[in-house]
């Protein structure tokens, strides 16, 4: 089994780093297994072709435009995967969907996508995320772990 916990996001536009904030709390607070692997995707590109090939699960962990209020946290399954990608929030989700394709076409697309995400309040200029999605941070949090969880990786919490 093979996992990738993607954390996308430009961590200078506030709100817009939650995702790169996930990933960041998700290695320091829980003991993941060998086949479970985390990357700060920053506002990622086509560089990460090749780590994102033949996966299980991918779990994209980001900023999301879902029409809820401010700092609502967000799971997109299925059928809703490829609407997040349609309305685009910041230039990031671009190239996450030109891998996305690429893998599609060439027949190594994750067997399964979920998107982790919350709506944010703030894109202004700062690395600090806003008072009210930063409150929500451990939720989100949770929902990474669950979604883990239901992969099938045994995540356990450090002490």
């Amino acid at each position: 089994m093979r996992i990738v916990v993607l954390g996308v996001g430009n961590i200078l536009l506030t709100d817009e780093g939650v995702g790169v904030r996930v990933v960041e709390a998700l290695g320091e607070r829980y003991r993941l297994p060998p086949d479970v692997e985390l990357i700060d995707g920053g506002t990622c590109g086509m560089e990460f072709l090749e780590q994102l090939e033949n996966l299980d699960a991918l779990i994209v962990v980001d900023c999301v435009r879902c029409h809820q209020p401010p700092a609502t946290p967000v799971l997109l399954t299925g059928e809703q995967v490829p609407v997040f990608f349609k309305t685009k929030l910041s230039p990031h989700q671009v190239g996450l969907c030109d891998v996305l394709a690429s893998l599609e076409l060439t027949g190594r697309a994750p067997r399964e996508t979920v998107i982790v995400g919350m709506q944010p309040v703030s894109m202004e200029l700062g690395m600090e995320l806003s008072p009210e999605v930063a409150a929500r941070l451990p939720e989100l949090l949770a929902m990474t772990v669950a979604e883990l969880r239901r992969c099938g990786a045994t995540v356990e919490e450090l002490a």
